[in-house]
């Protein structure tokens, strides 16, 4: 629940500054259990913004607040968490490492200007964090990493770094190594390969700095070296490199201004040992974070156009500028009501402020496009879930607002007298479909509103109302986010159950075939007269409906004639055999008769209904199941189980070939029949250890195999 006050344990006061050269926005990635919620809780308590570090097991912690983040204890949301350290402002923004929420992940990027990678010394990283390394490259994002966990029996800080240099590539370098203590397990410090000096922690923090001992002397000369030659590599003073080879001492002052500017222009990446529970190296990372790191006044800004889409001119970071703001994520709170968190990248967002709201974009998912003006009622910061109030907030930071009546993620907040338009941050596509139902229809209602809340603040997930099937669907990302969509409904107060995804077929016939319609009924007064003769013949795949009148000699009126047209569409839409639409057809009707009273329109739609289901009883009647085209993104290494797995899903490989965005991947393409595309979100993630991704579109319908297609009119007959 959103606090509208202090937040409980708070113990420093809210953190304000009015100056973007005195903001931080760091984003923290890094694969589920790498520890990112804890160090953020960790530096939250070193910095006195709160009074004691919450734990994730005991559900306490910050950021993660959301009841199924504390059940699944790992982060399902993005979260904000500001705290002020020598006078600037850092905004922490914690992300889920766990791949179905990386639209929480894409949000957290799209509002940070650098990215601190959280990497176990225990369990290492996935290939996920990898990949999003490159993504920040692409961008040049200035990264940092901080290797968390030393507290841990089996940690090893060496062997991390080792692997973030082969996995990250070039310039990732520790500024510190760990110094164990007297029981030569335990890390007790930090060396300073820069400064050579002991951060000592044995008294906790602040550390205690001091000259190294002699035994830690040659293990600081060997870093130390590769450190300052790296620096020096990057530095914008040329002559530098020739004055260290020839054996000039390098100051620290120059090293360290050097080492900054490599940092914020996102061509070196510093490694800091850490350790949440110890308290060792935090004071160091806040160090790295706000000396090291880009401002916001450093960082490029999105493109903005027109709500009509015409171009306007780049945005600078000036709160004196024009108001720009994204809405980086929405929640709907049963108490305080909608909350957006927003970055505002120019101008000023200020209490009881009319403002524009625009969203455009997103109506395949749900989301309408949409203009409003709206007045802003109160500015707060955000300490994962508590809001406390603020005066302002200025370009570069990060705020909340409520009771917004049509903000949702994504959506730009600009002045009301001239309207704009972010441009969209990429968003992933949702591809495992899980259908719902109400409980009851006591419940329907609820799950309305509860779906358009959970639609508005989340646009990785698709809702879909299948006309064919009849189904409420929800495109997820895969079951850990269907789970906490699920959960979600639930806690809104929603009974909702789940039901098996239906694919919506087709049905054709396969053969030339007659058919007769004989409707006659006679009850006193006018009867029902109508007679037709159809000829039913297959057309190609995709050719439609064709309706051919051969009548001769009247033997059916003229103004009957659409009627039988109207019957055998209406015939068509119900489906033959199986419930579903029939396509792809001819009927001619080349004979009937009419009665000159009791013939009717309404007969002669009865009679061709029923000559084309005779006809259906004579043209063996087919399924046709849906195929889509599945184009899936993998690593090399799983290019043979993916292939392998494609082929048992009746797959047909079109080809493979290198992908043009990332070494070491391939671009696999594939038909594949959509009824076995179902949980293929959640196997090929398995299959790939979460690196795999396809994308999917329709192409066309093909006739579905006999065994399946008996066991769907059985289903349709025993629903």
């Amino acid at each position: 629940m959103a606090q509208k006050s202090q937040e409980k344990g708070a113990a420093g006061g809210v953190p304000v500054v009015t100056e973007p050269g005195r903001i931080r926005n760091v984003v923290l990635v890094g694969h589920s259990g790498a520890g990112k919620t804890t160090l953020v809780e960790a530096l939250l308590a070193a910095s006195g913004t709160i009074g004691r570090a919450g734990d994730v097991a005991d559900g306490t912690t910050v950021c993660d607040h959301d009841p199924a983040a504390v059940r699944q204890q790992r982060s399902v949301a993005l979260a904000c968490a500001p705290l002020l350290h020598d006078g600037v402002k850092v905004n922490l923004l914690d992300t889920p490492g766990y791949a179905d929420f990386v639209g929480e992940l894409r949000a957290g990027l799209r509002a940070a200007d650098a990215a601190l990678f959280v990497v176990s010394a225990v369990d290492g990283m996935d290939a996920a964090t990898a990949a999003l390394w490159e993504e920040c490259a692409a961008v040049d994002m200035p990264r940092a990493v901080a290797v968390a966990r030393l507290d841990h029996p089996r940690a090893d800080f060496d062997e991390a770094v080792a692997l973030c240099q082969r996995v990250f590539g070039d310039n990732v370098m520790p500024l510190y190594l760990p110094m164990l203590g007297d029981d030569g397990v335990s890390t007790a410090g930090l060396l300073s390969l820069v400064t050579r000096r002991v951060f000592d922690y044995t008294a906790g923090l602040p550390a205690q700095v001091r000259e190294p001992d002699p035994e830690h002397l040659p293990a600081i000369a060997e870093s130390r070296n590769e450190l300052i030659e790296g620096i020096i590599a990057e530095s914008e003073d040329e002559s530098l490199m020739d004055r260290y080879l020839d054996g000039e001492e390098i100051g620290t002052e120059v090293l360290v201004a050097d080492l900054e500017k490599a940092v914020a222009r996102g061509h070196f990446y510093p490694v800091v040992p850490v350790c949440a529970a110890t308290g060792v190296g935090l004071d160091v990372l806040l160090e790295v974070l706000v000396a090291g790191f880009p401002s916001a006044l450093e960082h490029e800004l999105p493109a903005v156009a027109g709500v009509d889409g015409s171009p306007r001119p780049p945005l600078t970071c000036d709160p004196d500028g024009p108001l720009v703001a994204e809405v980086v994520k929405t929640t709907v709170d049963r108490h305080v009501g909608r909350v957006s968190l927003v970055r505002v990248f120019s101008g000023t967002l200020r209490p009881e402020q009319t403002v524009h709201v625009s969203g455009h974009g997103l109506a395949e998912r749900g989301h309408p496009d949409h203009d409003a003006d709206e007045r802003v009622g109160h500015v707060f910061t955000p300490l994962g879930a508590s809001l406390r109030e603020v005066g302002a907030c200025v370009a570069g930071d990060i705020c909340a607002i409520t009771k917004s009546g049509s903000a949702e993620t994504g959506d730009t907040i600009s002045a009301k007298d001239d309207p704009l338009l972010i441009a969209p941050w990429e968003m992933p596509e949702p591809l495992l479909p899980v259908a719902v139902v109400a409980h009851s229809r006591a419940d329907e209602d609820a799950l309305a509103r509860n779906l358009a809340r959970l639609v508005a603040g989340d646009p990785t997930m698709r809702l879909e109302r299948n006309p064919e099937t009849h189904q409420l669907v929800l495109w997820c990302m895969g079951e850990a986010h269907a789970d906490v969509v699920l959960e979600r409904l639930r806690a809104g107060g929603v009974d909702v159950d789940t039901e098996p995804v239906r694919v919506a077929l087709r049905e054709t016939l396969t053969v030339r075939a007659k058919g007769h319609g004989r409707h006659v009924k006679q009850s006193g007064g006018h009867g029902q007269y109508a007679v037709c003769d159809v000829e039913v013949e297959p057309l190609p795949r995709g050719a439609g409906f064709e309706f051919v009148d051969r009548v001769v000699g009247g033997a059916v009126p003229h103004n009957y004639i659409p009627s039988v047209e109207k019957g055998v569409r209406a015939q068509m839409e119900r489906g033959l055999v199986a419930g579903h639409p029939v396509v792809d057809l001819r009927v001619t009707l080349f004979d009937g008769k009419a009665h000159s009273v009791d013939s009717s329109d309404a007969a002669f739609q009865t009679a061709g209904a029923l000559a084309l289901r005779d006809a259906a009883e004579k043209g063996q009647p087919a399924l046709l199941e849906p195929v889509d085209e599945v184009t899936v993104r993998v690593p090399d290494s799983s290019v043979g189980a993916v292939l392998g797995d494609l082929s048992g899903r009746r797959g047909r490989v079109l080809g493979t070939e290198p992908d043009p965005g990332a070494e070491g991947r391939t671009l696999v393409r594939a038909e594949v029949p959509a009824t076995e595309l179902l949980r293929y979100a959640v196997e090929l993630r398995s299959m790939t250890s979460g690196t795999g991704t396809f994308r999917r579109h329709f192409v066309r319908y093909e006739p579905m195999p006999t065994h399946l297609a008996d066991q769907a009119r059985k289903e349709h007959s025993h629903p």
